[in-house]
């Protein structure tokens, strides 16, 4: 298990008491339809902070105001104080992100995507040191087209940390991978932040949000509902009379498959072959 901290050297929740990430009467329109309809919210740094809500909520769109790839109707975002307008290369430079839709180079291997990446930020990353960091250190060779579902998602956050960003955005990172890929990939989330990382993630998954967010935003329709630690807002509606129709299970289906097969879902399994058979790693 590879470390960044030679890389990033800072501590978590260290930034001089300014916010890593600052959103204020953040709008989106299209044409008549509002994406984002007046968002606030801050991040303090060291945090793991969560956009919380169903497909369609704003929270896609947010994220890509934020790492300057829509520009926002009206609202104002800062990245530690630098206006993302206004100081754009100042407030990038400090922003690593993974989207839902990540583009790679095929014909690259994993080596020279993060070399060619580097180079786009003017740095020239340790490849090596990064793949180590998110456990694909002996896939450096290796094409993309090669990797499982979750070794995919795993080299994306590696791809964003080429310029050793303190803010990293995530965008529904473990959409569509099985359950041990998707734990994997939260133990990886919980070391960024260990490594001194401020982290904002975007999320559908309950479970998810309650598993690593210190705070969530609840974002529906364009709008943020509530923002509170996980517990603090599960406490307030408990403390409103509210009560789940539904018996708690003792078991989940995933306990039954553990049972019945003896091991968990694998996303590195036996199976996996090296480049020279041509086979993906799943």
């Amino acid at each position: 298990m590879g470390s960044l901290a030679r890389l990033s050297g800072a501590e978590p929740g260290t930034s001089g008491g300014i916010a890593a990430l600052s959103v204020r009467d953040l709008h989106k329109s299209y044409g008549s339809f509002e994406a984002v309809r007046g968002v606030n919210f801050e991040v303090a740094a060291g945090e793991i902070f969560g956009l919380l809500g169903p497909n369609g909520a704003g929270k896609t769109t947010t994220i890509e105001i934020i790492v300057g790839l829509r520009e926002a109707t009206s609202g104002e975002v800062r990245i530690f104080d630098a206006d993302i307008r206004r100081q754009a290369a100042i407030a990038r430079s400090q922003i690593g992100v993974t989207l839902q839709d990540s583009d790679f180079f095929e014909h690259l291997k994993l080596k020279e995507q993060l070399e060619y990446l580097g180079a786009c930020y003017g740095t020239k990353p340790d490849a090596h040191l990064l793949l180590g960091f998110v456990d694909l250190a002996d896939r450096a060779e290796w094409k993309l087209k090669q990797l499982s579902g979750g070794q995919k998602q795993r080299f994306a956050i590696a791809s964003a940390l080429v310029n050793d960003p303190p803010l990293v955005l995530l965008d529904e990172p473990s959409t569509g991978l099985d359950p041990t890929a998707r734990r994997q990939l939260w133990e990886l989330i919980r070391r960024l932040r260990v490594e001194g990382r401020t982290i904002v993630l975007s999320t559908h998954y309950m479970e998810e949000a309650e598993e690593l967010c210190d705070r969530v935003a609840i974002m529906d329709q364009g709008l943020i509902a509530a923002i509170d630690t996980p517990d603090a807002l599960v406490d307030r509606l408990v403390a409103s009379g509210f009560e789940r129709p539904v018996e708690v299970r003792k078991a989940t289906l995933e306990d039954v498959f553990i049972q019945l097969t003896g091991h968990e879902f694998a996303d590195e399994t036996a199976q996996q072959a090296g480049p020279a058979r041509g086979r993906r790693g799943r």
